[in-house]
């Protein structure tokens, strides 16, 4: 009976062990998901203000699924936002990986309609995020949006070509 014990004592603690020896909990997963949440719903919206108040204020590195290259860190700006066109989406399989206590990476689907003056088009694209923490806050700090294979992607505009 004492060595069950032992044993089920050592493989308690190995088991927790593993859950926290790289200090990741589930608590700053789920705090991006909200963050996630309000951040998707702000663009969608066309609420720039809080984009903006959600994204890094030193900027962001992101990459567009309409096969441009990689975007220049850029901060954010309600001018920037307007000119990027309409987008209704919604996002499906959000998951939140802590990489440090300040670091958590994101990665979901995203669908639904882009496009100006009306003329929409279907858009659908896989999505990683990197959310930091930066003054007690999470916030963007890249973004990577890549053509989903089984259907429509961005189409491109002048506005994905401006700096």
């Amino acid at each position: 009976m004492r060595k069950l014990k032992l044993t089920l004592m050592v493989a308690m603690m190995s088991i927790s062990t593993f859950g926290f020896a790289d200090n990741h909990t589930d608590s700053s997963e789920a705090e991006v998901l909200k963050v996630l949440s309000a951040y998707m719903d702000a663009r969608n919206t066309r609420d720039f203000n809080a984009v903006i108040a959600m994204s890094s204020k030193t900027g962001t590195l992101d990459t567009n699924s309409d096969g441009s290259f990689h975007k220049p860190q850029t901060k954010q700006t309600i001018e920037g936002w307007e000119k990027s066109g309409d987008a209704i989406t919604q996002y499906y399989y959000p998951e939140a990986t802590a990489i440090t206590d300040d670091v958590v990476h994101v990665r979901f689907y995203s669908e639904g309609m882009v496009g100006n003056d009306g003329n929409m088009s279907d858009y659908r694209t896989r999505v990683t995020m990197n959310w930091i923490k930066e003054g007690g806050n999470w916030v963007l700090s890249s973004a990577h949006y890549s053509p989903a294979s089984y259907g429509g992607v961005h189409k491109t505009q002048a506005s994905d070509f401006e700096d």
